[in-house]
């Protein structure tokens, strides 16, 4: 499969530029176990990597242009000098691919311009990382073909700073490592303080689970306005307890914690989900580990009415899904991603998926919602070069 889209993406890079490229790179979205904007706030969480891939063909230039095509827009080759690239200076899909060039020439890498053409199976806009996907395999590929020898975690800091200061969205360091440094078969527990990170087996099929993610369609963006305020909402949290994060409350302080915030009742309830949600990746890890798989649907659903009621940032399409997957049978579910549209994620025993999946399409259909999109979760490889071999970016 993987050389097949090598060679057709490889195939129309050459009919855009006239020569082959010197290379064809792949990078996954990535689906959120559990641990939801916790990275900002130093926190852990616990994303892996999808089957659905960005694809770029990439070749160097030395005269300062950068050259973009998406397969996905509808629009000819974008040209772009290097020396004119600058923060929220471009509002399209563009900005992304561009901010990576331009953290890597800020921070000193002797990036001399490239030839890119790209494709891709991630769905935009549903809360599965399109964006980290998109600047991850950039990245890669021109750390590849410039000789730059930085490990995936160093691109994954390099990308959140392109889509941080280059594109003005507020995220944190979670999507683009995921993309990166994540392993088929498992998913990453990550310290988003450290970036230390431990692959934690997870591997549903083999013990007769599914894990679905349902597309919601509602679209959301990152760059909008509550995102920007939930963040600054838990900054202001952080620095009126006094400490560096939300990261250093402890769970079994956080009562004291609330009490001293007094009447600042909005930054209360986004401390409260920072400091659970910390700790319910916790207990996933650890329930995973000595193989309490089901054990984890109920702290999935914990995490839903954290978002619900306390970060305030699901929809009416997101509970419905996890209300109805529940009602059908499910293990556990809640919304994943950044919030305000998006994916639901539901964890459901193998036989009763058809059932589940019925039941949300069905629940859709009479609430007049537009129909949802449903389909399996598997732990896939992250960044990695097709035409070599498939290891991650990660690999030493």
């Amino acid at each position: 499969m993987s050389e097949a889209v090598a060679g057709a993406v490889a195939e129309r890079f050459k009919e855009l530029y006239g020569t082959d490229p010197e290379g064809v790179w792949a990078a996954p979205g990535r689906v959120n176990l559990i641990g939801e904007h916790t990275d900002y706030n130093d926190g852990f969480v616990m994303p892996f990597a999808l089957p659905h891939i960005t694809v770029a063909a990439v070749s160097r230039r030395e005269d300062g242009v950068l050259r973009l095509h998406s397969a996905d827009i509808e629009a000819g080759v974008v040209e772009l000098r290097l020396e004119d690239l600058a923060p929220e200076s471009d509002s399209d899909w563009t900005a992304y691919p561009a901010g990576v060039v331009w953290a890597l020439r800020e921070a000193g890498h002797q990036v001399t311009g490239a030839d890119v053409h790209l494709t891709s199976t991630v769905p935009a806009g549903a809360g599965l990382s399109s964006s980290a996907a998109l600047e991850v395999v950039v990245a890669l590929a021109l750390n590849d073909l410039f000789a730059l020898g930085l490990k995936g975690w160093q691109l994954a800091r390099l990308c959140q700073r392109a889509e941080n200061v280059y594109v003005g969205a507020p995220t944190g360091i979670m999507d683009q490592t995921a993309s990166a440094c994540c392993e088929a078969g498992h998913a990453l527990f990550l310290d988003t303080r450290d970036l230390s990170q431990k692959q934690i087996p997870f591997d549903l099929a083999a013990e007769g689970m599914r894990l679905l993610v349902v597309d919601t369609q509602v679209k959301h963006a990152h760059s909008n306005g509550e995102y920007g305020k939930r963040r600054a909402g838990c900054e202001k949290g952080a620095a009126l307890l006094g400490v560096d994060a939300l990261r250093d409350v402890p769970y079994d302080g956080l009562d004291a914690a609330l009490e001293r915030l007094g009447d600042e009742e909005e930054v209360r309830r986004l401390v409260r989900h920072i400091v659970t949600e910390n700790h319910r990746v916790e207990q996933v890890v650890s329930l995973l580990e000595s193989g309490e798989t089901r054990a984890i649907g109920p702290v999935l659903v914990e995490g839903h009415a954290s978002l619900r009621d306390d970060f305030r940032i699901s929809c009416p399409e997101l509970d419905l899904v996890v209300d109805t997957a529940l009602a059908s049978g499910a293990l556990g579910a809640r919304m994943t991603g950044g919030g305000f549209g998006g994916s639901a994620i539901v964890l459901a025993e193998a036989a009763d998926v058809d059932t589940i999946t019925k039941a949300v399409q069905e629940a859709f259909a009479a609430a007049d919602f537009t129909a949802p999109r449903v389909f399996e979760a598997v732990p896939s490889a992250g960044a990695r070069r097709l035409s070599r071999s498939a290891s991650s970016a990660c690999t030493p």
